[in-house]
């Protein structure tokens, strides 16, 4: 569980601790690519402000958009080098939530909830909830009717 934690902190950090130095030191330095191309650091400091049409602006959709694929892939593969996810199908959850999230990402720009726009840090936030309830909720389902 430690080594997920340090994962969600920055991807690549459980893989180190995992002992896994190459990978670890790639989810790095993709991390910190895709960082910087996509302005997230900005988009983060603007959303935070309440500044979300800046954010939007400020946003490389296409870079941004590779964010949740590396971020949920590290912690996946920390989580499983770890020793966890011994029990059929433990990476649906992910990929769900990789799937939701992306999809947030994608509608960030133009999804409003009560007339304000999330952008592209909030909606993508709140995908995860619907991303793990449905990644689980398959997993069940399939643990069942295939095992």
């Amino acid at each position: 569980m430690e080594k997920l934690l340090w994962s969600i902190a920055l991807p690549g950090f459980g893989q180190l601790l995992n002992g896994k130095f190459l990978k670890g030191t790639l989810f790095i330095l993709l991390e910190f690519l895709i960082n910087v191309q996509a302005n997230f650091n900005e988009i983060i400091l603007l959303s935070f402000l309440g500044q979300t049409e800046a954010a939007i602006q400020q946003a490389n959709y296409g870079w941004l958009m590779f964010y949740p694929c590396l971020y949920f892939f590290a912690m996946w593969d920390a989580y499983k080098d770890a020793g966890g996810g011994q029990q059929a199908y433990s990476f649906l959850p992910f990929v769900f939530t990789t799937y939701f999230v992306t999809v947030g990402c994608i509608y960030s720009p133009v999804f409003r909830l009560f007339g304000v726009f999330l952008g592209p840090v909030w909606l993508p936030i709140l995908s995860v909830i619907p991303g793990l309830l449905v990644g689980f909720l398959i997993k069940r389902i399939a643990i069942k009717k295939l095992t």
